[in-house]
């Protein structure tokens, strides 16, 4: 879907987007990671074309990104951008049109959207009346109602309640399921692995980390494992793991494990089955937030 090559954004004497390169795969939700300054929303404006690149390129669909490819993006910034005196009906209606809408289709389009997130009654309030939720709600509306087949979503859950949240993710997770590529940019980890299908984390303008997310985690795999086991039995360190908890609870113990370079996971529980009956073992595998933090603190 989108092929970002060799980026550069200067702004004065900051370097906002320093050589960064990415590959968008078409029908996933790709999450563009980092903390607040990265350089993140400057890499979202250039693909909008709201600024252009000092240096790089950008592909969409095997073409040089082009005006025309505006009518394919739907974009939902972190800075909300609703008129606040027009009437919510109104406002949707003009925004569809600059999509290349028909006003009878909008209209259409608009009352499915606004029946389907029960905001119906909102048709004729004024922007300013509404809460942040709620406009919130009305500018995603905006952001997928002329069908894009690229929807950029910045920050998309901030001023949401948990249960509107939950709601734009079914909808976020619905849009991809018809086949729309999403972009979301976050500094949250939160929903990053319930949502995404592949990352990347731009820290101090540059790209750090990117690929599938089952890919990085097992990359970062620390080979630390979790057994439950019946009956507690002290466990003596040996050569073929190092021993990190080992506990009882109630009706069962559990023991923590991280194996020693080069030992299988079949060689430590051959050597547990001597002396302990196994109920469960799992790999402790890091979360994204964790590989997330260690990135950004250990990134130079």
């Amino acid at each position: 879907m989108l092929e970002i090559r060799n980026i550069i954004k200067q702004y004065a004497d900051h370097r906002a987007l320093d050589d960064v390169s990415l590959y968008i795969p078409e029908g996933k939700i790709f999450g563009l990671l980092g903390p607040n300054g990265a350089g993140k929303t400057s890499l979202i404006r250039i693909i909008n074309q709201i600024t252009a690149p000092d240096a790089g390129e950008i592909y969409f669909n095997n073409e040089v990104l082009s005006p025309h490819h505006i009518e394919e993006i739907g974009y939902l910034p972190e800075e909300r951008g609703l008129y606040k005196k027009m009437k919510v009906g109104e406002q949707m209606i003009y925004l569809a049109q600059l999509k290349g809408l028909s006003k009878i289709e909008a209209r259409r389009r608009l009352d499915y959207w606004f029946e389907k997130l029960d905001i119906s009654t909102w048709w004729n309030k004024k922007v300013e009346d509404l809460s942040k939720g709620m406009q919130q709600k009305v500018q995603f509306v905006a952001t997928v109602l002329h069908n894009p087949s690229l929807i950029i979503l910045d920050e998309p859950f901030s001023g949401f309640d948990p249960v509107n949240a939950q709601i734009i993710q079914d909808e976020i997770l619905e849009l991809n399921k018809k086949g729309a590529t999403i972009i979301y940019s976050t500094h949250r980890m939160e929903s990053v692995e319930e949502l995404c299908d592949n990352i990347a984390l731009i820290n101090k303008s540059k790209k750090v980390l990117d690929g599938a997310v089952k890919d990085i985690k097992k990359q970062y795999a620390t080979h630390t494992y979790k057994i439950d086991y019946q009956s507690f039995i002290p466990i003596e360190a040996n050569f073929l793991f190092t021993i990190i908890s080992n506990n009882h609870y109630q009706e069962q113990s559990q023991l923590i494990i991280k194996l020693s370079n080069d030992v299988t996971l079949n060689q430590a529980i051959y050597y547990l089955l001597e002396k302990i009956e196994i109920l469960q073992v799992q790999e402790i595998i890091p979360s994204i937030h964790d590989i997330f933090i260690e990135k950004v603190t250990t990134h130079e």
